[in-house]
């Protein structure tokens, strides 16, 4: 008899639609919208960072070209840090409660980044 695999939700720091930079790793400085957060996997799709070339069959079905494609990779989330419009630098987050709800708070200037 074989068992599930369970999948462990983790809790990540940044959401779908966050402007993040990147801290490490080959795109180290580059900033850019969340695509897509995958909870599951930890991981997370940034705009125009982590580019991958991949090769894509042609689908006429579905009106898709054949070729190379170039398109976005998922990364590890802790290799992203929120970006403060107020203090215009990457940022660590802090919890608080404010009018009966949790939002995220920058550490440096204490501005609410939730919106």
């Amino acid at each position: 008899m074989r068992r599930k695999k369970q999948v462990e939700e983790h809790n990540i720091h940044v959401r779908t639609g966050d402007k993040v930079v990147v801290v490490s790793g080959k795109d180290k400085g580059k900033t850019g919208n969340v695509k897509k957060v995958v909870t599951s996997e930890n991981r997370v799709v940034v705009e125009g960072v982590n580019m991958v070339t991949k090769a894509q069959k042609p689908n006429p079905m579905a009106g898709i070209q054949g070729g190379l494609v170039k398109k976005e990779a998922s990364l590890e989330s802790s290799k992203v840090m929120l970006f403060c419009p107020a203090c215009n630098k990457a940022t660590r987050i802090k919890y608080e409660v404010k009018d009966d709800k949790k939002v995220r708070v920058c550490k440096h200037c204490g501005e609410v980044l939730d919106v």
